[in-house]
């Protein structure tokens, strides 16, 4: 399986390439436009500030391509956030594919909340093989609100986005990389998509 993560500089890459080489694949990081379009499947993962990663992401042109990928894509983190319209953080445009909007955590808990959480309320394939309430590992300050495209939650404050899903797109608030035999799962799931 040809398996591309988008390289914007968002770091924390090494992990996931460990996690899908558990899963017998090879996951090759480039930010070459071409190499991305002949992909099966592309990891678009984020680690870091949103508005200088969508910065870098413009510069290359990458913002432009993502959107129009018609292949499965899975965004992790920050890639996430960054499929959305808009986040805060930043004040930042993102690149519209969720129908949502990103939201800081109120100073009324901890920021950012770090750890594990579960997840609930899974509405896709992504899921397959994943319980309600499972958990999931997690480091964030910023939230995508809930939408039509959410297919799980969480609850931290509030009841937010923990996944969504648009067409041929998915995205993930939590790390499922570093989220053991759950995360493993999803990941193994998003591969038989």
């Amino acid at each position: 399986m040809n398996l591309k993560i988008v390289n914007y500089g968002a770091g924390n890459i090494k992990s996931i390439q460990f996690a899908f080489q558990r899963l017998g694949y090879n996951a090759v990081l480039t930010s070459d436009a071409n190499d991305i379009l002949k992909a099966d499947k592309v990891i678009f993962p984020g680690v870091g500030e949103a508005s200088s990663a969508m910065k870098k992401l413009e510069e290359s042109g990458l913002d432009a391509l993502i959107p129009e990928l018609k292949q499965p894509v899975l965004g992790i983190c920050l890639g996430m956030q960054l499929m959305c319209k808009h986040t805060e953080e930043g004040d930042t445009k993102g690149l519209g594919i969720f129908n949502t909007d990103v939201k800081r955590f109120s100073n009324q808990v901890k920021v950012p909340q770090m750890g594990w959480n579960t997840i609930k309320n899974l509405k896709s394939d992504l899921f397959k093989n994943i319980d309600e309430d499972d958990y999931m590992y997690l480091v964030h300050s910023y939230y995508a609100k809930n939408c039509n495209e959410t297919i799980a939650n969480s609850d931290y404050e509030i009841e937010y986005a923990s996944a969504l899903e648009n067409d041929n797109f998915f995205g993930v608030q939590f790390h499922p990389e570093k989220s053991g035999k759950t995360g493993e799962q999803l990941l193994k799931n998003f591969l038989e998509l």
